[in-house]
């Protein structure tokens, strides 16, 4: 006979705020107000945060859904743009230029996918681009934006992300979160007390505040990584040996012009490394990841200020990581979440989706004060597994690459594939097979067009393809691409549909958001 259990939890205690901490103490407002416990976040203000995450995936917004958050008021409140995906500019070689869409590709056909159809084309001779047969891909290209049409062909179907400033983020879900009943307590953690019969986490103690007690332990204190690497002891698995960026640096710098926002993140390959452009409303960040085995600092951050298009905004913040994770994200009664747990380079902006799914998965294995192990066993499979799943992902991009004589690139040309990367780009070069693995982050469109992108070709295509002749194949694609440059006539400027779908106001020019 099951019965509920005797001993719930009854106190939540967040050790660090920043968008880590809010995002959770904002979820779990939300989910567990009738669970008849308290929240409470530690956070010091004279300890800073990274800060610098402006780029998200679309997860973002259903983030947005299961908290009760308004995605208008969002935009409004974090000086935010949409993004339709990333164009990955010089990966494939000097002047090379490919996106990676939050979308699908054409449509598919008597059970074949569709990049199928357009291998079979290219073969023929046709030199018509996969992202031609992309609705997301035309629309970040020509700098426009509409609401996804719903219902939608496949070539038709998109979703978007946010860039937004991650301290206004932050600001904006601390209000909600205690508006929902947070306690929100601005001290410095001195030392962390731990239970001598379990080994568990009991309190942690305080300069300003005293002791703060609680059931459950929510680390969200960024690389120290306080409680579960600190006090608890988790081992890191460095995977520098993988992913070999482990600095970069972040200038903010004042737009050239608003009249023009593109609605998509760059990723520009630079000698060391690669650099980030992201649009806010308000300002334009800029970053350079790059290792340091090949790059010193100054010349990071010199390579950065002189492509900067506008006024810097702020000095260099200069950021160092190691790649990787802790061996286990939850142990006893803490859990890791954001930087705590792990980073894995913000190349396809994965930290803020690695936080919410990290929420998501603790809410679904909720403990009660007997900890069973078998649920901290499962999330950790898991998220092992999803953070796997992103590394192989942002690998391909490094070992995929098309630039030749620069001692980084071709360093990591040169790396042993992962076994379960090395068996998908050997099944998709075999006849452009996609496969999926359990707990995939990034579904085959995204897949697809690194492959593409990065010039990894099939060998052959899929026989059943051959159901259609060229010709017929050669009609179908073209009938796409009208549908398509019909559907743009819907379309309008990204800033005026910020300003006509979310209701924002620009900065004058020369002013700031706070």
């Amino acid at each position: 006979m099951t019965i509920p259990s005797a001993n719930p939890i009854r106190s939540v205690v967040i050790v660090g705020g920043g968008t880590a901490g809010w995002m959770a103490a904002t979820l779990m407002a939300r989910r567990l107000q009738r669970q008849n416990l308290s929240i409470t976040l530690v956070e010091s203000s004279a300890i800073g945060t990274v800060g610098v995450g402006e780029a998200t995936t679309p997860a973002i917004r259903d983030y947005f859904r299961e908290a009760g958050l308004d995605e208008a008021e969002i935009v409004r409140a974090t000086g935010a743009t949409l993004k339709l995906g990333i164009r990955f500019d010089g990966w494939a070689g000097e002047n090379s230029r490919f996106f990676h869409p939050f979308g699908l590709y054409g449509t598919p056909s008597n059970d074949v996918a569709f990049h199928q159809y357009w291998l079979k084309q290219q073969a023929a001779g046709s030199s018509v681009s996969l992202g031609a047969y992309s609705l997301a891909t035309v629309l970040a290209e020509t700098g426009r934006m509409m609401p996804p049409p719903r219902p939608a062909p496949d070539y038709a179907f998109f979703d978007w992300a946010l860039h937004f400033d991650a301290g206004l983020y932050a600001r904006y879900l601390k209000q909600v979160a205690t508006a929902r009943g947070v306690t929100h307590v601005d001290a410095h953690i001195t030392a962390v007390h731990r239970d001598p019969a379990t080994g568990n986490i009991a309190a942690v103690q305080t300069a300003e505040a005293g002791t703060i007690a609680g059931d459950l332990f929510i680390d969200c204190t960024g690389f120290r990584s306080l409680l579960l690497g600190g006090a608890l002891g988790e081992p890191y698995v460095d995977w520098r040996d993988h992913l070999i960026a482990d600095r970069a640096v972040a200038i903010p710098c004042a737009h050239r012009s608003t009249d023009t926002i593109a609605p998509f993140t760059q990723a520009i390959a630079r000698d060391a490394g690669w650099q980030w452009r992201i649009p806010l409303q308000h300002r334009v960040g800029n970053g350079y990841v790059y290792s340091s085995a090949h790059l010193s600092d100054d010349e990071a951050i010199a390579t950065l200020s002189i492509t900067l298009e506008g006024e810097a905004l702020a000095e260099p913040n200069l950021i160092r990581f190691a790649t990787g994770h802790r061996q286990r994200f939850w142990s006893g009664n803490c859990v890791a979440l954001g930087l705590a747990a792990g980073f894995l380079e913000p190349l396809e902006s994965t930290s803020i989706t690695l936080i919410y799914s990290g929420i998501q998965r603790l809410l679904e294995l909720w403990p009660d004060r007997h900890y069973d192990p078998a649920l901290a066993a499962d999330y950790n499979r898991i998220t092992t597994l999803e953070y796997e799943r992103v590394r192989d992902f942002l690998m391909l991009h490094y070992w995929a690459n098309g630039r030749t004589g620069q001692p980084l690139w071709d360093r990591v040309r040169a790396m042993t594939l992962p076994d379960k990367l090395d068996h998908k780009v050997r099944m998709f070069k075999s006849r452009g097979r996609m496969v999926r693995y359990e707990w995939d982050a990034f579904g085959d469109p995204s897949w697809l067009s690194m492959f593409v992108g990065l010039g990894i070709r099939p060998e052959r295509w899929d026989p059943l393809a051959d159901y259609f002749t060229n010709a017929q194949i050669g009609e179908a694609l073209e009938r796409i691409r009208a549908n398509i440059a019909e559907g743009l006539a819907g379309a309008t400027s990204h800033r005026a549909f910020l300003e006509q779908a979310f209701q924002v106001r620009f900065p004058a020019p020369g002013s700031l958001m706070g």
